[in-house]
């Protein structure tokens, strides 16, 4: 040892070899490094698709709940956890009284639905046969017995239907905590965001949550309108299943367009399955709650909640679809929705900065296009 201090001593200052000094290098690298952050964002966001899209989907639960409760309000005004209460309460008895409704109607009717689908198909087979358009050789009856032995594999889909409910009750927990306090969860964001936008981040989030209440309002009134006229004309008719396809015209109006279309060709199936007549009542039925729907429930509700473009909203289905499965076509019109308030939000803002300019412009004697 010396006695010298062999710690390192101080930068000195000078350029290391890589610093850049030139300003023009040194803003196109800080693009580049801003375009290469969004890229990795987006990398994320595609991988992570279907875990965001369960979190759009608690925040929509939550908005329903939310909405619920102000719809209690002036009924219970003094205590908001008790409406929410109330809501959860009739939402998980609706839920269960559906499935009780489904079950007892699916194991009433399940052997009689199995013998006549079985007796289609020996008919349409035997009628095949008679044309010579079955391969030679083959028995019908073996035709029809292998094919029969062959539904006892759609047991696979047992497993998908487990998924199915653990991921609703996935979503049902995050709505209900978000719905318990959501202002926390408001605040959070916003304390994330640079001051000076937080107000109108707080505008934007109250109108798209307003826009989303509106439209899920919307959904539920038509789901019990059609489910309901659905179960009780086929009842009148006598179409087999009647209570099961009211329930599944219900659900499958949430999602309009294609869920409507789904429903056309469950009611015409199961009524062909019993008569000819039958499935021809199914599907008059069908038109005219379609019908009644789109000329006069959905206009009056549109009026009150959001309007979007047909056009708009089946585009949306169809390319949520396409990206992400089942969860992105439910969720393709609220997304719509939310976005659509979002820009018009913006929108206004844009116009509320342009008149705020022109006032203060013509305050200092100026208009903003004469600085001078």
């Amino acid at each position: 040892m010396n006695g010298q201090d062999e710690r390192p001593g101080p930068y000195d200052g000078r350029a290391g070899p890589a610093e850049v000094r030139d300003p023009v290098i040194r803003q196109e690298l800080k693009r580049a490094i801003a375009w290469a952050m969004v890229a990795i964002a987006v990398i994320l966001i595609w991988q992570l698709a279907q875990a965001l899209l369960l979190i759009v989907a608690g925040l929509v639960f939550a908005s329903l709940l939310d909405g619920g409760t102000k719809l209690l309000r002036p009924i219970i005004p003094y205590s908001r956890p008790l409406r929410l209460f109330i809501v959860v309460l009739l939402i998980v008895g609706g839920i269960a009284g559906v499935g009780w409704l489904a079950g007892i109607e699916i194991a009433a009717q399940a052997g009689e639905l199995r013998t006549t689908l079985t007796e289609q198909f020996a008919l349409l087979l035997a009628w095949l046969d008679e044309l010579g358009m079955t391969p030679g050789g083959i028995e019908i009856t073996q035709i029809l017995r292998d094919v029969l032995g062959s539904v006892g594999s759609l047991t696979s889909a047992l497993g998908s239907a487990v998924s199915g409910v653990a991921t609703l009750f996935l979503v049902m927990v995050i709505g209900l905590f978000v719905a318990i306090d959501p202002n926390i969860y408001d605040r959070g964001v916003q304390w994330m965001l640079p001051r000076g936008t937080r107000p109108e981040f707080r505008r934007t989030t109250a109108r798209m949550a307003k826009t989303l209440q509106r439209l899920l309002a919307g959904r539920v009134l038509g789901m019990v309108f059609e489910g309901f006229i659905t179960w009780l004309a086929l009842t009148i008719v006598g179409v087999p299943m009647a209570l099961l396809l009211g329930i599944l015209a219900g659900l499958l109006a949430f999602i309009p367009n294609i869920g409507a279309f789904i429903t056309g060709v469950l009611m015409v199936a199961v009524g062909l399955s019993a008569s000819p007549e039958l499935g021809l009542y199914a599907f008059f039925i069908y038109l005219g709650v379609q019908t009644f729907d789109g000329y006069v429930v959905i206009p009056m509700v549109a009026k009150q909640t959001v309007d979007l473009p047909p056009a708009l909203t089946l585009s949306a289905q169809i390319l949520f679809a396409a990206l992400f499965g089942i969860i992105g076509l439910a969720l393709a019109d609220p997304i719509v929705a939310m976005v659509k308030a979002a820009l018009e939000r913006r929108s206004e803002h844009n116009d509320e900065e342009e008149e705020e300019a022109q006032r203060r412009a013509a305050a200092a004697g100026a208009t903003p296009t004469d600085p001078g």
